[in-house]
């Protein structure tokens, strides 16, 4: 296959300041990398069918779940703001963790942990320890999370756009999945929540299993772990004009998405659209980031700058909130369309982040740095949302709120999507 990020990262340093190849790709055999390569596809895509269905399963079926533990509204609102929180906080330890044991250790003892979480929460019978089953399921996520770009540029330096996307589609089709299919599950195996809850384990379990494979190979065939190097450790994030652009464009797309998977039906509903209509429209905002997921990074990847893609993904954003607020019944199903075009700014993140570091080391320091302060600054807008729609009584305030939140989004895209690299940033700094 072509390559995909060979022109950016050519023009961004010279050839004889490329890396090693064991920074980005490990130094096995030939038969061994022959087998693990064919391998590795899938371990990405059973890796990222597990990002989300702990969210949007628990969401699908909070209600029961409710009941059932004798949750309070309260502790249930906590509940659903505690991903992105956990996603920030857990996210911060990938880089370390990645350099100590190797990114497939990290990634396999995940995906363990998401499916320990899975199947022991709908057990526990009490709200604490379904809390903290539901947090070690959420931990698992995360180092994922920051992990996954960090796999992507090391096994697949030249097809980091086709990588990206097959990840980011397999993403969109668990969260969707999850949303869609939890209910009806549930039904068919009792009516009982904890095994509609439980169902979902299994695609951890299924994940582990050639994640288990890849650690062996390293330790047995002598792949090098996942090298610090030298650049790594003069790495500051804090200090990066790039790794803020990229943070604050995660955070704000980001918030677009929790916003919208969070409000957007209630707002047709309120503007007269039947509640089942409602939902499929949010259906279908969800599901343009399945094929869109795939064709956006590798159109990035192809360009010397990303802020073209930011602007379009911009665009349908202010078009999509626009139509809401003058004619949200007549064009609702154009709207939901263009937001779910919009929403697609978290793969194109997702590629940036692979594209603005040079080894796997800085990928992993700006992986966890964009999506850790990222998730951070999600968490205050689907809840000033839902602020502004109790005092002011209708969706014209929350509406412009997140119509607003796009330009910066847009401006941070721009910034985030300049042909450059945080070692060069680094090396100037120097």
């Amino acid at each position: 296959m072509a390559r995909e990020d060979t022109d950016t990262e050519t023009r961004t340093a010279p050839a004889p300041q490329r890396p090693a190849p064991t920074e980005q790709q490990p130094a096995a055999s030939p038969a061994v990398r022959t087998w693990a390569m064919r391998l590795m596809p899938l371990a990405v895509v059973l890796a990222a069918l597990n990002l989300r269905p702990a969210i949007t399963s628990l969401g699908a079926l909070l209600e029961e779940v409710r009941d059932g533990l004798g949750m309070s509204g309260s502790v249930a609102g906590l509940l659903t703001s505690v991903p992105p929180l956990c996603f920030a906080l857990f996210g911060v330890m990938a880089p370390r963790l990645a350099r100590r044991f190797g990114p497939p250790a990290v990634v396999c003892a995940g995906m363990a942990a998401i499916a320990t979480g899975l199947v022991v929460r709908p057990f526990t019978g009490a709200t604490p320890a379904f809390l903290l089953f539901s947090a070690l399921a959420l931990m698992g996520i995360a180092v994922s999370n920051v992990l996954m770009p960090v796999i992507v540029k090391r096994w697949f330096p030249d097809r980091v756009g086709t990588m990206t996307g097959l990840y980011s589609m397999a993403l969109a089709v668990g969260t969707s999945a999850a949303a869609a299919v939890t209910v009806p599950l549930t039904r068919a195996l009792g009516d009982d929540w904890r095994f509609g809850l439980l169902v979902w384990a299994a695609l951890g379990v299924a994940a582990v299993l050639p994640w288990l494979l890849f650690v062996r190979e390293r330790q047995e065939q002598g792949a090098p772990a996942h090298t610090t190097g030298a650049p790594a450790a003069k790495l500051s994030m804090v200090r990066s004009p790039t790794a803020w652009a990229l943070a604050v464009f995660f955070g704000l797309q980001a918030t677009g998405a929790y916003i919208t998977m969070g409000w957007m039906a209630q707002i047709f509903r309120d503007a007269g659209v039947a509640a089942g209509t409602a939902g499929i429209l949010l259906a279908v905002t969800m599901a343009m980031g399945i094929p869109l997921a795939f064709v956006i990074p590798r159109v990035a990847t192809r360009l010397p700058r990303q802020g073209p893609v930011v602007v379009v993904l911009g665009t349908c954003g202010l078009i999509g909130y626009a139509g809401l607020y003058l004619w949200p019944v007549g064009g609702a199903w154009l709207w939901a369309v263009l937001l779910g075009i919009s929403n697609c700014a978290f793969p194109l993140a997702l590629t940036m982040i692979g594209m603005r570091a040079r080894t796997g080391p800085g990928v992993a320091s700006l992986s966890a740095f964009a999506q850790s302060t990222g998730y951070l600054i999600s968490i205050p807008g689907p809840l000033l949302v839902g602020v502004l729609y109790q005092h002011s009584g209708g969706w014209g305030l929350p509406i412009a709120l997140m119509a607003a939140l796009m330009v910066p989004q847009i401006v941070a895209g721009i910034l985030a999507g300049k042909n450059r690299v945080i070692e060069d940033e680094a090396a100037a700094r120097a």
